[in-house]
């Protein structure tokens, strides 16, 4: 029976054989650190738009009725006005719309104009309504083209 000793870690050179370098990354602690954040986010993202925190008081009454749809006037190429689909002409202009508005100056109205109408005529349709003390005007127009990426 022989018995071999040697010295410190047996084999060649004196390095153990088990123990070898490895060449791997462990991506387990970055998807962990990922998730974590994801959540944060998540939670974090909508209290952030909401602005000033205000406690707002409580009441009994029922929520104001509101017309979601605006009241849209258009001025045609030619110069006509219309209220949604009716013509009218512009001295009849704030009769009508008090009729469809019930008379409300807080009534939403978008005002939609051809570009090639005269300036003026958008003015004289605008400033009836305006001086009719109908004050949510705004003017309606289209999105540009988005350009191609080059």
């Amino acid at each position: 029976m022989g018995v071999q000793l040697s010295g410190s870690g047996g084999g060649r050179g004196g390095r153990k054989r088990g123990y070898r370098p490895l060449a791997e990354i462990n991506v387990t602690p970055l998807v962990d650190v990922m998730l974590v954040l994801l959540i944060v986010f998540m939670v974090a993202a909508p209290l952030m738009s909401v602005g000033v925190p205000v406690d707002l008081p409580r009441t009994q009454a029922p929520p104001m009725p509101q017309n979601k749809d605006p009241l849209f006037v258009t001025v045609a190429p030619d110069g006509k006005v219309f209220v949604q689909e009716t013509e009218v002409g512009v001295d009849n202009l704030v009769a009508l719309l008090e009729a469809v508005t019930n008379a409300n100056p807080e009534a939403r109205i978008i005002v939609r104009g051809d570009k090639s109408i005269q300036y003026g005529r958008m003015l004289e349709v605008m400033g009836t309504m305006s001086a009719a003390g109908y004050t949510k005007v705004g003017l309606a127009a289209n999105l540009p083209e988005p350009r191609p990426v080059r």
